[in-house]
């Protein structure tokens, strides 16, 4: 897939692999590489699993494999539970009085 210029993506990178990590990092974080996970805009035309640079917010230029294209963030908090619903009307009342006194 093409993906055009200026276009917002993120793209993923290998910082160190397994034996480029420091001795003193944990043995079981040691077996695996460090990964880079950015996004940023394209600095030219480029292909998802290609090797592309990207300009991120703050100015930085980095390179990387094009993963995805628009990318956002799709993680929530979870289901909503009634006794924390609950226990926040209850917090109001002790610390305020309650709801009228916001």
């Amino acid at each position: 897939m093409k993906v055009e210029k200026n276009t917002w993506v993120k793209i993923h990178d290998i910082v160190l692999t397994p034996n480029e990590r420091a001795p003193q990092v944990p043995a079981d974080t040691k077996k695996v590489p460090l990964e880079l996970w950015t996004k940023g805009f394209l600095l030219k035309d480029g292909i998802v699993g290609e090797t592309v640079e990207i300009s991120t917010i703050t100015g930085r230029i980095v390179a990387g494999t094009l993963v995805e294209v628009h990318p956002y963030y799709d993680h929530d908090f979870g289901k909503s539970f009634p006794e924390l619903l609950e226990i926040g009307i209850q917090l109001k009342e002790i610390l305020w009085g309650g709801e009228e006194n916001e």
